[in-house]
């Protein structure tokens, strides 16, 4: 297709190019026989059998114009992708073509537009990674820590203790509720409601939702102080957890310790990274493109309905719940979405150009784990997904290294 070397490639506003030309029309010409079966597969006239009616009579029922306009819309299609590939657009998602001159023997006028990868200009992220790293918090469990968190679980316990306490002298028979009344009946009515009732969930800034209010509604009871706690000794502390879990204060401190130090390094990894890639994208510029805003927060809706399913609840439902629409989610998702598209953008950048690539025996191993799981995935989706997560991970690595 020498012709589409002479298409024109103009910038626009938001990450966008219009790619605008002439298609000879003898290239029309080579998609008449398709553009007439598909208006013939479908059309029913009397006498003829569906998907074997005539040409004359298809092109009689459809005319002329609306033939040569699904001829334009298949060379645009054929012409288009060879087009991005000689002019070297990196187009993103689908283009919004304009027809703009057709007739009969004359070349067929059009504009693609579309949004295309942007131009992104990073900054020296080698030295903001170093000396982000060189403040990296400290993961190690203090004394201090250990302790607070042995008086967290020891004030559980002591709540949930009263709190049974105080359900059981509640249930105690009474004068007057071993009468059997009209209120007792009532009573059960409303127990039965509630437990008929949906649960209630709430909804993270990342469009997940996880069941269960999100402020919990205890009992008014007094809070237990410091003083209340019960003294830890080697007795008491095989009371916690499950039976056999701990046999001294020591043993108690030293798992506590275990838990705290895996827990912790997870969120000073995350919180580290984090610091980084905010600072990265901070200084970095770009033009981000509507589309790719968009998808992450459909993502984020995907995610959302995944959730909501599995607390089997539906999305009008719990939108009304939360007193929201799919609208006012998208506005309170869009800071979000729009970092999470600008960082892909970057660690896609940065992995060219460190020439940061995954592991291919890695790669196949995990792709062939995922494919076994999921029977009925495509493998080159599987493939691409896969290679993304590892290469992402392969950048951030990097620049933790620095």
């Amino acid at each position: 297709m020498d012709f589409v070397k002479e298409f024109t490639v103009t910038k626009e506003e938001g990450s966008q190019v219009k790619i605008e030309g002439e298609i000879p029309f003898v290239e029309l010409q080579k998609h008449r026989t398709a553009a007439i079966k598909h208006y013939g597969k479908d059309l029913v006239i009397d006498g003829f059998r569906k998907g074997h009616v005539p040409e004359a009579e298809i092109i009689k029922r459809v005319g002329e114009m609306g033939i040569l306009t699904e001829m334009a819309e298949r060379a645009i299609a054929a012409a288009y992708p060879e087009a991005c590939k000689h002019h070297e657009v990196d187009a993103i998602g689908y283009p919004q073509i304009s027809i703009t001159k057709i007739a009969e023997e004359n070349p067929l006028g059009f504009t693609a537009t579309v949004a295309v990868i942007p131009e992104i200009t990073l900054p020296d992220y080698k030295k903001i990674a170093a000396d982000t790293n060189k403040d990296k918090a400290s993961a190690e469990v203090t004394d201090e820590e250990v302790e607070t968190q042995t008086k967290d679980i020891l004030r559980q316990k002591t709540a949930y203790e009263r709190m049974q306490a105080h359900a059981a002298k509640g249930a105690e028979p009474t004068e007057e509720n071993s009468e059997e009344t009209d209120d007792a009946e009532v009573s059960e009515d409303v127990t039965e409601e509630k437990e008929d009732a949906e649960p209630e969930t709430h909804t993270h800034e990342d469009g997940t939702v996880h069941e269960g209010p999100a402020h919990s509604e205890e009992p008014e009871l007094k809070a237990v102080t410091d003083d209340e706690l019960p003294e830890l000794t080697d007795e008491y502390v095989k009371t916690l957890g499950e039976p056999g879990q701990f046999e001294s204060v020591e043993d108690f401190k030293g798992k506590i310790k275990e838990h705290l130090a895996i827990e912790k390094e997870k969120e000073v990894h995350t919180a580290h990274r984090a610091k980084i890639t905010d600072m990265i994208i901070d200084a970095s510029e770009m033009e981000l493109p509507q589309i790719l805003i968009d998808t992450e927060i459909d993502q984020m809706f995907a995610q959302m309905n995944e959730d909501l399913t599995r607390a089997n609840l539906k999305m009008d439902d719990y939108l009304e719940h939360i007193k929201k629409t799919q609208e006012d989610l998208k506005t309170e998702w869009t800071p979000a979405a729009e970092k999470r598209a600008q960082l892909q953008l970057i660690l896609n950048e940065i992995a060219k150009k460190e020439e940061t690539k995954p592991d291919q025996a890695q790669l196949d191993a995990q792709v062939d784990q995922l494919l076994e799981q999921y029977k009925d995935a495509d493998e080159a989706r599987v493939r691409v997904y896969v290679a993304s997560v590892m290469t992402n991970e392969a950048v951030m690595t990097f620049l933790e290294n620095q």
